[in-house]
Parts: C-alpha cells; sequence; structure tokens
C-alpha cells in the first residue's frame, strides 16, 4: 500500500479515460455477489465523461487512485461517480475528492450538491450520511433501488 505517499488532485483529461475506468471497475468489482449484477460505475464511458461532464483524479506516482465525476442535471450539481482503488480506501482520498466536489458546486453557483447510490450499497451511504448527505428520494427500478441524497451547502 501507499497510503503514506501524498496524491495530488487534478482535472482528468483524454489520455486519463482507461486508468479511470481501471480505478471504477477495481472500487466497485467486490459489489457484484451483493448486487446480483455489474454496478453502473463500472460500464461507464470515461472518456464522454471526461469530454462532457467535469472528472477529476487523484494520482499517486502518475497512477490513478481515485476518480470523481461531476455533472450539472436538471436536479442541480451531481456526484456522478466516486471511485477510489481498494488498497486506498480509508486513507481521506475519497474525502478529499468529495470536499473537491462541494468546492466546485459553490464556485458553479449551486447551494447543494447531490448524488445516488444503490440501497444495498450500505457502506457508501453510511459515509455519505456521516458528512452531511441526506436522503430524500428512493426509485425502484428493474434490478435495482437508487437511494438518492443531498447536502446543503454553506456559502
Amino acid at each position: 500500500m501507499n497510503q503514506g505517499t501524498a496524491w495530488t488532485l487534478r482535472r482528468a483529461n483524454a489520455s486519463d479515460a482507461a486508468s479511470v475506468a481501471a480505478c471504477a471497475i477495481e472500487a466497485f468489482r467486490h459489489y457484484i455477489p451483493r448486487l446480483g449484477l455489474t454496478p453502473i460505475p463500472m460500464t461507464k464511458d470515461y472518456g464522454a465523461a471526461i469530454a462532457n461532464a467535469q472528472v477529476w483524479v487523484a494520482t499517486q506516482q502518475d497512477e490513478v487512485i481515485a476518480a470523481l465525476v461531476l455533472d450539472v442535471t436538471d436536479e442541480g450539481f451531481l456526484v456522478d461517480v466516486i471511485a477510489v482503488r481498494p488498497e486506498h480506501q480509508g486513507t481521506g482520498v475519497g474525502r478529499a475528492l468529495l470536499e473537491l466536489a462541494e468546492r466546485e458546486a459553490l464556485r458553479q453557483g449551486h447551494d447543494s450538491i447531490h448524488l445516488f447510490s444503490n440501497e444495498k450499497m450500505t457502506e457508501n451511504r453510511a459515509l455519505y450520511e456521516r458528512i452531511g448527505y441526506v436522503e430524500y428520494k428512493r426509485l425502484a427500478l428493474a434490478e435495482r433501488t437508487r437511494v438518492f441524497l443531498r447536502k446543503l451547502l454553506k456559502k
């Protein structure tokens, strides 16, 4: 584990797409048995996300160790994907990316930030709730139930 080495946060560029995809696959792979399906972040087109949304990466020694996809939707400022490679989970890099997301939301004129997670991803939901996200909606889909959470931001 390279937990002792600091990471660098930067905007992703087109050449990062494969590394971001690999990061998401590693971060979400362990959910497949629990969910009985492939989590959406594992199948996302990160090249398109980098071109059309706001993608950030955390790198350590030129390796992508975590990734964040932000977007603006009809509901406001969205954390679309946050993925941290398993060996870097618990090091604070995910929290650093979520704090960056909040700063970006405020900078871009939003007073809240929202995200959604599978109801069976209980660890993720517990983390979000600990840092101020509140559930506001559930959406039952054919194979999954999405839990929507929002955090009000202080200007």
